[in-house]
């Protein structure tokens, strides 16, 4: 396993910085583009983030350290940005975001998690059982993941405007 928390909490320090250099300040036009239809802008992913930061890592780590029998998860709602978000500028969630990130890794740090911790347990509504190093890690990989897909979908922006370039521009063709 490569899983190690200080090197995860590196990068998930990070993730609030990266957005807020990358969208901050940016025109609607990149920051509400979307792939089409029944997909997320950059806006949306934000949001999305925001909404995880709530009601995702933290509280599945604390359920898995509960030390309780029945160490269940509640249902994440993917969608819930949608509502959530509803009136707040990018510049709010992103601020949001920030704050939310720092306070929760504050809390991650202060439970001093060990080797054994790594390797306890909780229910996934949809995976089963799966220990705290496969949720921190996917807390990592999430970030990484929806990086990823706003620059993609923000690439998308000129996708018909880079001519024969597209041939060398992988993330267009995705």
């Amino acid at each position: 396993m490569n899983f190690e928390l200080e090197k995860s909490i590196e990068m998930l320090e990070r993730t609030p910085d990266v957005l807020i250099d990358m969208l901050g300040g940016l025109s609607e036009d990149w920051t509400s583009a979307t792939e089409g239809e029944q997909t997320w802008s950059a806006y949306d992913v934000v949001g999305h983030l925001v909404h995880g930061e709530k009601t995702d890592w933290i509280p599945r780590t604390e359920v898995i350290l509960s030390g309780e029998p029945e160490r269940r998860f509640e249902p994440f709602n993917r969608f819930a940005q949608f509502e959530e978000s509803r009136g707040k500028s990018l510049q709010d969630l992103l601020t949001e975001f920030k704050q939310l990130r720092q306070k929760n890794l504050a809390h991650l740090r202060s439970k001093r998690i060990t080797s054994k911790d790594l390797r306890e347990t909780g229910t996934h509504p949809a995976f089963g059982e799966v220990t705290l190093s496969q949720l921190l890690a996917t807390w990592v990989v999430h970030d990484l993941n929806h990086i990823a897909q706003i620059s993609r979908v923000m690439a998308k922006h000129y996708k018909d405007d880079v001519g024969p370039w597209i041939e060398y521009l992988r993330i267009l063709k995705s």
